[in-house]
């Protein structure tokens, strides 16, 4: 587990770098974004993984590139829902990286929760297996959408987010352990 972890923390590292980065070039720019659209930026970016899983890419942008986004996307999402009452768009760079340090810790929490009750059977996955529950979750997160958020039983959007985001890390971990001819 504390392998899992350190491999976390170095993936959500080089996420927030880029993150960090994209913000100096764009400021917020996308908190006037609503959740249907983030879910939406993440549903395409999983459909262009599973694309390049299947075929031949002609855009040199790897699967990795596609993931670091999904994180990223993930994050700007979970941050949107707890911003919803807030109507700045703009947020200054310092309370943005905190709150990013803050979502990001406790998707860390509950990756460790599960990781340990499902004893990191993440490991013996395909990247495509778990690309294809990224976009599951992405197809039942548009569903509570539609739905105006109401769910019977299910969890929320929020838990979908941070299951996708979890996933997405464990995809740039497996990454960086195999080799590239076998990351399909």
């Amino acid at each position: 587990m504390e392998k899992t972890i350190a491999q976390y923390q170095d993936v959500i590292a080089k996420c927030k770098n880029l993150f960090a980065q994209k913000n100096q070039d764009y400021g917020s720019a996308w908190r006037v974004l609503r959740l249907p659209s983030i879910t939406d930026q993440i549903f395409i970016k999983a459909k262009r993984i599973r694309t390049l899983q299947e075929t031949q890419a002609k855009v040199n942008e790897g699967i990795a590139d596609e993931l670091v986004g999904i994180v990223n996307y993930g994050i700007m999402a979970l941050i949107q829902i707890r911003l919803k009452d807030h109507t700045d768009w703009q947020i200054p760079y310092d309370t943005l990286m905190g709150l990013y340090e803050e979502e990001t810790a406790q998707n860390l929490h509950l990756l460790t929760h599960k990781n340990h009750d499902y004893a990191e059977a993440w490991r013996d996955m395909r990247v495509s297996s778990m690309t294809d529950i990224i976009l599951m979750k992405l197809l039942r997160t548009k569903q509570i959408e539609d739905n105006a958020g109401q769910t019977v039983v299910s969890e929320g959007v929020d838990a979908n987010y941070r299951d996708i985001i979890n996933y997405a890390v464990f995809c740039l971990i497996q990454l960086g352990e195999i080799s590239p001819e076998t990351q399909k």
